[in-house]
């Protein structure tokens, strides 16, 4: 089943809204706020404009030296602690120190993620981009549901793409023990993050608690370190010389745009009483009609069928259950 509320709302924002603009006149002072990979990128740029607006944000990073370093007069050294998607155990610690030092969460913003990457199993011998953008934020989400404000209410964003059009979930075969591609591998994982936003909001939308999926869009960060030249020539981002190509310039948005659906899911007035939908340029997005031109913007079924996501949750926590 697909919510009736998976359509445009005419928000009066669009796809290059700056920051400044979505934030104006929303004051987070007294707010706690996570942002997973919050020092680079568009997870950056989403911490600094949390921060302005005056919530308290907490940020755990793989590399905690380069996140101090990103961060230098964003937020305190003390917000910023060690955590790594990819580890359970390292997610369980951080969540039991934030829940026993801090206490209460207003905004979580799952942001971190992997794009595209050469083959590479976890420990568990799960597939790695699942692995971080999926399973990684289902235990850290789930970790930290008990301190979330159910007073005022928490919501809850998780990184999809675009992406998501290249795969639904691969029902017998998650972790590409078989034949393993690194793009349907991605797009996997980006419908994985929109339809644990669905479940988690049915799950939880009684208590106060409500789920996003968000696509940023497309912006040139640090997410495309495993991606080389003549790939991204041949998908028709860069031209030979390695400079931006028409298309690039005409739809990529910069970091501070990029950070710009993730701030207005997390905070928009308009999206009161709405939970579980997949959002993009600053708006609930329309059904995708799998069109050619509608590559880039709405959302394909697959990624936001509640019976799929109801499934899904299932299966990570029966995955889960084995180690």
């Amino acid at each position: 089943m697909i919510s009736k509320n998976q359509q445009k709302l005419n928000s009066g924002f669009h796809a290059k809204s700056e920051p400044k603009e979505i934030l104006e006149g929303i004051d987070l002072s007294g707010k706690t706020a996570i942002v997973t990979g919050g020092y680079s990128g568009i997870g950056l740029e989403t911490t600094r404009a949390l921060v302005e607006a005056g919530a308290n944000v907490f940020v755990p990073a793989r590399r905690v030296d380069d996140a101090k370093k990103a961060l230098d007069g964003i937020i305190d050294e003390a917000n910023i602690s060690k955590m790594d998607l990819a580890d359970i155990s390292s997610i369980k610690d951080y969540t039991q120190e934030f829940i026993n030092e801090i206490g209460s969460l207003s905004i979580l913003i799952n942001n971190a993620g992997i794009m595209a990457c050469p083959e590479s199993k976890t420990s568990n011998g799960w597939d790695l981009q699942f692995a971080v953008n999926h399973i990684g934020h289902f235990v850290f989400t789930n970790e930290l549901i008990r301190v979330m404000d159910k007073l005022n209410g928490t919501r809850i964003i998780n990184l999809s793409s675009t992406a998501h059009k290249f795969s639904g979930i691969c029902w017998d075969d998650i972790h590409f023990n078989h034949d393993y591609d690194k793009w349907v591998s991605y797009g996997q994982s980006k419908t994985a993050a929109s339809l644990f936003s669905i479940e988690l909001d049915k799950r939880y939308k009684d208590k106060n608690i409500r789920s996003f999926a968000v696509h940023p869009g497309g912006i040139f960060t640090p997410l495309q370190r495993h991606l080389q030249q003549e790939e991204m020539v041949a998908m028709g981002w860069m031209n030979e010389d390695g400079s931006l190509s028409d298309l690039a310039k005409a739809g990529f948005k910069s970091a501070t745009q990029g950070a710009g659906t993730s701030l207005w899911a997390a905070t928009s007035s308009s999206l009161d009483g709405i939970g579980g939908v997949y959002c993009e340029n600053c708006d609930v997005a329309n059904i995708s009609d799998g069109s050619p031109e509608e590559r880039y913007f709405g959302v394909r079924e697959w990624a936001v069928d509640s019976s799929e996501a109801e499934k899904l949750w299932s299966i990570t926590e029966e995955m889960l259950s084995k180690i």
